[in-house]
């Protein structure tokens, strides 16, 4: 994937949209991660099903999606492949007076426990609060998701509150904590794109997290 293709890059990783190529390698990882993601999510594992998932990221207007995806960079002794590490979608997108998407995520098995997806979230939500205009993110997480839990807080979003029974997921309505970021709670620097940032820079904005938050390092996953 050609580097002009990123929306934003960070030290280590790079977001880009789905494109109907990365069918063969999503589908491979997430079979790879299935009892990684199950019982929180089920993302695509074969070709029609990710033709219809990445159809919908990119043609639906309420929707965008990002793959998160290890920079190809030359460290001075291999160069990384740019292989997918996991993907970030912004749903339920709404405009006007309230400026609002819904997340959902998942890493892939080979990038869990690695940071790739605290990174590739930052830049999401920078992305989010910058060209796409939003002004607030949330995920709503089950309870005992520990891993999605940890990369919301790492990412300095706030609990808000208890959903019972919000959404019917493997056979049940499952109960849910909401999560929550505002672009008031973000620091942001002067802005760089794929094309104007250093190669080896960080990412181009920080988050600060809660006060007195537990940063946990378990595989990244939500649902």
């Amino acid at each position: 994937m050609s580097q002009n293709a990123y929306l934003a890059e960070g030290a280590r990783t790079a977001i880009r949209p789905f494109t109907p190529a990365d069918a063969e390698e999503f589908t491979t990882r997430a079979k790879e991660s299935h009892g990684m993601h199950h019982p929180w999510l089920f993302p695509p594992d074969d070709a029609r099903a990710y033709a219809a998932y990445a159809g919908r990221l990119t043609e639906d207007g309420t929707k965008e999606g990002f793959l998160v995806c290890e920079r190809a960079v030359d460290d001075g002794t291999a160069a990384a492949s740019g292989a997918i590490a996991g993907f970030i979608n912004i749903n339920n997108i709404v405009g006007g007076a309230f400026r609002c998407g819904a997340l959902g995520y998942g890493a892939f098995a080979h990038a869990a426990g690695r940071g790739l997806m605290s990174e590739g979230l930052d830049l999401v939500v920078r992305y989010a609060f910058g060209p796409l205009g939003l002004h607030r993110l949330e995920a709503n997480i089950q309870p005992a998701n520990a891993g999605s839990i940890a990369l919301v807080r790492r990412a300095g979003f706030r609990l808000e509150g208890f959903s019972p029974d919000f959404l019917f997921i493997d056979g049940a309505w499952r109960d849910h904590e909401r999560w929550a970021i505002t672009a008031e709670m973000v620091r942001q620097d002067p802005p760089r794109d794929a094309d104007t940032m250093a190669r080896g820079s960080g990412p181009a904005w920080t988050t600060t997290a809660p006060s007195g938050a537990q940063m946990p390092e378990p595989p990244d996953v939500c649902g």
